[in-house]
Order: C-alpha cells, then sequence, then structure tokens
C-alpha cells in the first residue's frame, strides 16, 4: 500500500486530483516514516561526478563546510519521489559564497522528503546550525502555552516594535523553490479557504498580489505589510521569485496585528506584531492565531508538515523545529558602538539585522534582533530568551549612558 501511494505522490500531475480526496492528511504515514521514502536515481550525468562538484575554495557557509567531494558523488545523482536533486538543494549556496552579516545555510529543501533522501549533507549543517542540535536522536518539543512567559514589556523608549513570525508548510505539497505552478495555487486555495473561517478579533481579508488595487497596494506599503518579489540573491537563486507574483498574498486581521504571507519564502508565515514593546501581548496573539489557522486547515482535510526530530518542516534548514522569530526594533546608540556588542548577542543567543530584512545594515542605531536558535527549545523557550536577552541589552544601554561599565554575560546554559 505504501509503495503504491508513493508512486501516486511522486506525480505532480496528480496534485489536483489528491487534493479533492484530502491527500495532505491521508499522506501522514508515507511521510513521516523514514522507511519510506526512496530516492529516484537520475539518469542523465554525462560526466562524472568529480567534474560537476562546485568550486568551493572561497565560500563560507554551513553546505560547503560539509560537503566533500566524496559526499558529493554518493547524493549527486539521488532525487526526492518529486525530482528535486542535489544540485538544487545546494544552488543557493554554490552562488551565494558569503554574507557581510550572518554565516547563511547554503540550502534549501524542495519538499518534506529532501530532508531524508540528502540526510547525509543535510543532517550535519542541521547540526551546525542548531546548536550541536542531532537531528537523529533528538526530539523537538512544541510548546505554545503563552502563559508560561515571565515579563515581556520593554521600556518604549529603546523599543519601537515588537514581532513574532513563523511558518508552516502544507504536506502533501512542494515547498517554493520547486513547487509547480499547479501546486502552487493549491496552496493559496487551501490556506485563503481556512482564513476565511477565523473570526472575533482574527477576522480580516485576503490581498492577493495579482488582483489588489493600486491604493490598496500603496496602503499595505504604508502599512509595512507588504512583501515584494525577492531580490536577495539567498532566495532568487533558491527559485523563490518563480512566476511572480503568480499565487502570492497577504492576508490580514482587521485590526492589522495578525498577518498570514502566502507562498513567499514558505507555503506560509504566519505573523503577530504591533509598535510598542509589549511582546507578552503580541506572543499571546501568535498562540491563539496559529493554533486557530492550524485547527481550520485541519478540517480542511490537509495539514503542516512535522515530525519528532525536525519539528515543523519548512524550506531553510535554519528554519526547522519551531520556525519561530521573535524580535524586536531596538535602539541601542551606544551598546552598538561598543566592540563587546557582538560577544554579548552570541552569548545571549541573539542575532541582529538591519530593520528592513536580512539583507539590510542598520539605520540609526536601530537593529532587529531575534532569537539565533529555532530547533531543540519550545516556542515558550525561545521567547523566553528573547525577553531575558532583550532586558539585558536595554540594561546595558542604559549603564552606558551613566557611563558605567558593562561586561559581556556567561554563555545561555552556563550562567551561574
Amino acid at each position: 500500500m505504501a509503495s503504491s501511494f508513493a508512486r501516486i505522490l511522486s506525480s505532480k500531475r496528480n496534485v489536483g486530483l489528491l487534493s479533492l480526496v484530502g491527500a495532505g492528511s491521508l499522506s501522514v504515514g508515507f511521510y513521516l516514516n523514514r522507511e519510506h521514502v526512496s530516492a529516484k536515481v537520475q539518469d542523465r550525468r554525462r560526466y562524472p561526478a568529480s567534474a560537476d562538484y562546485p568550486d568551493l575554495r572561497k565560500h563560507n557557509n554551513c553546505m560547503s563546510s560539509h560537503l566533500t567531494p566524496a559526499l558529493y558523488a554518493k547524493l549527486c545523482d539521488k532525487a526526492t519521489p518529486n525530482g528535486f536533486t542535489l544540485d538544487q538543494a545546494i544552488q543557493t549556496g554554490v552562488d551565494n559564497p558569503g554574507h557581510p552579516f550572518i554565516k547563511t545555510v547554503g540550502m534549501v529543501a524542495g519538499d518534506e522528503e529532501s530532508y531524508e533522501v540528502f540526510a547525509d549533507i543535510f543532517d550535519p549543517v542541521i547540526t551546525e546550525r542548531h546548536n550541536g542540535y542531532d537531528p537523529h536522536t533528538m526530539k523537538h518539543p512544541t510548546d505554545l502555552d503563552s502563559k508560561k512567559i515571565r515579563g515581556g514589556i520593554f521600556d518604549e523608549k529603546y523599543v519601537l516594535s515588537s514581532r513574532v513570525r513563523t511558518g508552516r508548510s502544507i504536506r502533501g505539497l512542494s515547498l517554493p523553490p520547486a513547487c509547480t505552478r499547479a501546486e502552487r495555487r493549491e496552496v493559496e486555495r487551501v490556506v485563503v479557504n481556512a482564513l476565511a473561517g477565523l473570526q472575533d478579533n482574527l477576522t480580516g481579508r485576503y490581498y492577493s498580489l495579482t488582483e489588489m488595487t493600486e491604493q490598496e497596494q500603496q496602503q499595505l506599503i504604508d502599512d509595512h505589510f507588504l512583501f515584494d518579489k525577492p531580490v536577495s540573491p539567498l532566495l532568487t537563486c533558491a527559485g523563490m521569485a518563480r512566476d511572480w507574483p503568480d499565487a502570492r498574498g497577504i492576508w490580514h486581521n482587521n485590526e492589522k496585528t495578525f498577518l498570514v504571507w502566502v507562498n513567499e519564502e514558505d507555503h506560509t508565515r504566519v505573523i503577530s506584531m504591533e509598535k510598542g514593546g509589549n511582546m507578552k501581548r503580541v506572543f499571546e496573539r501568535f498562540c491563539w492565531g496559529l493554533k486557530e489557522v492550524e485547527r481550520l486547515i485541519q478540517e480542511k482535510g490537509w495539514e503542516f508538515m512535522w515530525n519528532e526530530h525536525l519539528g515543523y518542516i519548512l524550506t531553510c534548514p535554519s528554519n526547522l523545529g519551531t520556525g519561530l522569530r521573535a524580535g524586536v526594533h531596538i535602539k541601542l546608540p551606544r551598546l552598538s558602538k561598543d566592540p563587546r556588542f557582538p560577544k554579548i548577542l552570541d552569548n545571549l543567543r541573539l542575532q541582529k539585522r538591519g530593520t528592513g530584512g536580512v539583507d539590510t545594515a542598520a539605520v540609526g542605531s536601530t537593529f532587529d534582533i531575534s532569537n539565533l536558535d529555532r530547533l531543540g527549545q519550545s516556542e515558550v523557550q525561545l521567547v523566553q530568551t528573547v525577553i531575558d536577552g532583550v532586558n539585558y541589552l536595554i540594561d546595558c544601554e542604559k549603564k552606558l549612558e551613566k557611563g558605567q561599565d558593562i561586561k559581556i554575560p556567561d554563555p545561555i546554559g552556563q550562567r551561574k
């Protein structure tokens, strides 16, 4: 039975048919059982693997740190049941040797099975990116009980806005780097139909990027909601901008504090946000809204990709597990100029970006500070890490304002 169903699922031409009978829920057993994922063998290579091995001599990303000629030769002729290959998985890391702010992953998944078929390269990348997490022996915890959060209300002199977001993928459909147009449109249909069932202060509206008016587009830009066509080479080299803007869109509630992006980097991005420093309230809304979205998706006969070792499955290995990034836009004019700032962030398990995203620099000493980890810790744990860490950064900034000295905190897990 499993092998027959696998053959059905491997044909993208059957996606539309499967969606009519609720393939999202029927495929649970297939996708969660490692032994049922068998790789295709490509029959198109004219040259030996050594001739196709990429030149990684000047590269500095997680993929290049672990891919060897021997490993490439072992995996290069394999493909997932949907036809996704190793060369497609590593292309963004080959095209982008490094990054000015962070060490990038250098790989993407094209479907849920990618993490099994190419486990020999994905697993060490995951271990490096996720602070030593072993995807074979360790299990990922999930916890959306916002009542467990301590504190989380920051001084608005420093914190300008607060946000919690995550991604979710629809099981049975390929991920954005590899999905067909039909699959992408199916994602949009499933998600939009589910969001229509949200009630109370989550009630809202969906804006299709292909159908919105100029006035609606300008309003979304003014609200800082609109995601545009990807221009970052990290995304474009992974195939994220194909057929833009087909089947992409943004949903937000009437209060403009709960958003869902459709078919950007992942099938969905679920976002809770507001101006000011009330991270506690933002996380409460995030937990409630995400649970409602998942319930409505399941009512439509589908479900999210998940397994006990990798947590929620997303396009970039950096987002496995919770997929959660809890962050604030924070002003740190003095601390940001202190040479100890990077080490403080490292020890607090935090990362900084420009307020415009991963490829932007800070403007006016204002940074986007968020959790570095995603996998191996629950949502509650990660948000608490951000809350505690941001409080420490604010305390450092206040001390520097008074001319007092600051110190580098002990790394998390080693504090006395």
